[in-house]
């Protein structure tokens, strides 16, 4: 039975792709599923080099946030890339993803940020905000990234003044309405 309880139609559930774990079975999660597999299977990533389902909460003006990345890449145990997986149009997308890309990392900024809609994408220098390359196809391959890494800047997190900024516009462009009316808890909410 189909569940519609939620902010998504739950067909049921899943097996991730890359964890193995159960999940709800949803059209975006189907997306983001497709997506990983993109990555391993044509884009050349071993799964151990994928964390999914990172998670950034925010709380400013009483509004509590939960900002979802969909994967976040590494090579040579350093997180280069940031994918952000997202219905509808690209460029509504791509502050809030270079906001995640800034702060997600205590050490540092991830220097390459990716939004998508799992139909098209583009691919975002995190420091410029600028456009480097557009659709699935400029997504760099794992041979791509390898001949890159050398020349990519890891700078430092900002401070926090500037963090907090970030953080606000992932608040305020992440915030979910309850299609039911009512205020959305974070996880962990009790009320």
């Amino acid at each position: 039975m189909i569940d519609t309880s939620s902010h998504h139609i739950i067909y049921g559930t899943i097996t991730d792709f890359i964890t193995g774990e159960t999940i709800p079975d949803t059209d975006d999660e189907r997306y983001r599923q497709n997506l990983a597999r993109f990555m391993v299977e044509e884009k050349g990533y071993a799964k151990t080099g994928l964390e999914v389902r990172q998670t950034i909460e925010t709380l400013f003006a009483g509004q509590a946030v939960v900002s979802k990345i969909t994967l976040v890449l590494s090579l040579h145990r350093k997180r280069f890339m940031l994918l952000r997986y997202g219905p509808g149009s690209l460029v509504t997308r791509e502050r809030p993803a270079i906001s995640a890309s800034r702060v997600l990392d205590p050490a540092y900024q991830i220097p390459l940020t990716v939004v998508t809609n799992g139909e098209d994408a583009e691919v975002l220098d995190t420091y410029t905000g600028k456009v480097i390359k557009r659709g699935l196809a400029g997504i760099p391959d794992k041979n791509e990234a390898e001949a890159l890494f050398p020349s990519l800047a890891f700078k430092p997190t900002p401070g926090a003044e500037k963090k907090e900024k970030e953080l606000r516009i992932l608040n305020a462009f992440d915030v979910e309405v309850c299609c039911a009316g009512k205020k959305c808890l974070l996880p962990n909410d009790k009320k």
